[in-house]
């Protein structure tokens, strides 16, 4: 078992099932690429998918290419709903097909932005796989193609999410204690 972290209250998706969820996402969305005879380029969006990202591409089987966008929507622990690019892509995804890779749908506002932004480049489809979604903060109509887990509205860190930057680190999801973002 993993040593907690200090801050942290509680694990709430361990390593192995973070592990076994992205076997099962890379093996679903290979099969369903393959089946469509598509090969799509992976955009993470920086800096939080970035270890979910790692891990899934370790177990899709199809040939795909990546690429990477920053964009900010948070201020402290909320989505404020006012998406900055602050990396674009490196190259032209005219004609392309997207799976974008988020660390977590909550609001749907930042990701509802991306895919706008995405299909008006050339995109000539874009897709979502989120490695945790969180429907009970939904305020758009929003909802990723492949889900790892849907979470309670609880403010979780690890796996690439973070609070000012730290615990990105950590091998989990936990959820950070209250007293440190209150």
């Amino acid at each position: 078992m993993t040593q907690i972290h200090k801050d942290i209250k509680r694990v709430f998706v361990d390593e192995a099932s973070i592990i076994a969820r992205s076997k099962e996402l890379g093996k679903q969305i290979s099969e369903d690429y393959d089946r469509e005879g598509k090969n799509p380029l992976l955009v993470a969006v920086l800096k939080g998918s970035i270890p979910f990202m790692a891990e899934l591409m370790k177990h899709i089987t199809i040939d795909v290419e990546m690429d990477f966008m920053a964009v900010s929507s948070y201020e402290g622990t909320r989505s404020i709903g006012d998406v900055k690019i602050l990396k674009d892509l490196d190259r032209s995804i005219k004609g392309l097909d997207i799976l974008l890779v988020e660390d977590i749908v909550d609001t749907g506002r930042t990701i509802d932005q991306v895919v706008q932004l995405l299909m008006n480049k050339g995109a000539r489809e874009v897709k979502i796989v989120s490695l945790l979604d969180k429907p009970s903060r939904r305020v758009l109509e929003m909802n990723a193609d492949y889900i790892g887990f849907t979470i309670e509205d609880a403010f979780v860190v690890g796996f690439g999410l973070d609070f000012n930057e730290k615990y990105r680190n950590l091998p989990y999801i936990g959820v950070l204690k209250d007293e440190l973002y209150q």
